[in-house]
């Protein structure tokens, strides 16, 4: 990020007091919303504080709309606080999960699972298995994240975003404990104290704005968008038909695009409404907000551009139009916390306890 050559000193902030708890949770996304309630179910004291009008982070607010890589091989590895979120969604017709007894591998599954990314993307196989996996609804994680957390008896601030952390005997991870963080509100600013702070910002603002060793990288950003007025049956049945002039168009799709997964359209639980995880963007940094406004620009021209091609040249998409574009981009990596350990492959596959 390039800046002036300059700095303003400003004055110490006086930041009122506003909540003590035994755990604060910075991020209201899928890994703090299970972080406080879990805390908690567990009989502390808890706060959640996040930026947005809204909890879910990028399930919900980046459209982030298919639960997948919760499997190894047949057997089901991701469970606790997401199997609730799953059960909730399908209990309220928000999300759409293959049954078990389709979790295998057929051209016939595929042809009814595959459009709702219900399968295993590490899979070499052809068509590649249909697995436990869910395609879900935005809003709907928003309400079962509410239901959670008020259930739980959380303490939650929305319209809160971290400021600066509160160390107590000194900067930097070697040299102080944090005791807190500092928001910025409509109100001002508010302090929030806690013996137990829990960062999961999603690219460790409280831990490297405290002091906390870490790394920093970028991988691809995305800007997800749905379309409505999709007739999904149509486009099936031309893409089942017609395989080789569907590959073409979509070629062409996702060119314009300017990068996305195989597929780059996916069927959600509504009626005519569909996924697009696109466009894939590289060359930009998560936590510059200059990087940020270009991508937030280049990635609605990408979709202009896909939107206007896909309505004359794909069937099923004569009628379509951009229901919405994710309100958060879909940042995938910035900082890395450095800990006290690395894991490494082989811990993985070994299954390594800690």
């Amino acid at each position: 990020m390039e800046t002036l050559d300059l700095r303003v000193r400003l004055e110490e902030l006086a930041a009122p007091i506003v909540n003590r708890s035994q755990v604060l949770v910075v991020g209201g996304g899928p890994a703090g919303v299970a972080a406080a309630v879990t805390a908690a179910r567990s009989g502390a004291s808890v706060t959640l504080l996040e930026r947005y009008s809204y909890l879910g982070g990028l399930a919900s607010g980046g459209m982030v709309l298919v639960l997948d890589d919760m499997v190894n091989g047949p057997e089901i590895t991701v469970t606790g606080i997401v199997s609730e979120y799953v059960e909730r969604l399908q209990a309220q017709g928000l999300a759409v999960v293959p049954p078990a007894e389709d979790r295998r591998t057929s051209q016939e599954l595929w042809n009814k699972w595959g459009r709702f990314g219900t399968f295993d993307f590490h899979s070499h196989s052809n068509p590649k298995p249909i697995c436990y996996a869910a395609a879900f609804d935005p809003d709907g994680w928003k309400r079962v994240s509410n239901d959670l957390v008020r259930e739980a008896g959380v303490t939650l601030r929305l319209h809160s975003w971290f400021s600066r952390p509160i160390v107590d005997g000194g900067s930097g991870a070697d040299n102080g404990v944090l005791k807190g963080v500092v928001v910025e509100t409509k109100a001002g600013p508010q302090a929030y104290l806690a013996d137990v702070v829990i960062d999961t910002t999603g690219d460790i603002d409280v831990a490297s704005r405290a002091g906390a060793k870490f790394a920093h990288d970028s991988y691809i950003t995305t800007l997800v968008f749905r379309l409505g007025g999709v007739d999904t049956a149509e486009a099936e049945r031309f893409e089942q038909e017609n395989p080789k002039e569907a590959r073409a168009i979509n070629r062409r799709i996702k060119r314009l695009l300017g990068g996305a997964w195989e597929l780059w359209w996916l069927k959600t639980p509504l009626e005519g409404v569909v996924w697009c995880n696109a466009p894939h963007m590289s060359g930009y940094d998560g936590v510059d907000p200059a990087d940020l406004t270009a991508a937030e620009f280049a990635a609605r021209d990408r979709i202009t551009e896909a939107v206007a091609y896909v309505k004359e040249n794909l069937p099923g998409f004569a009628n379509s139009y951009i229901l919405d574009a994710a309100p958060q981009l879909g940042v995938r990596q910035t900082r890395l916390l450095e800990g006290e350990y690395v894991m490494t492959k082989e811990d993985v596959v070994s299954r390594r306890h800690f």
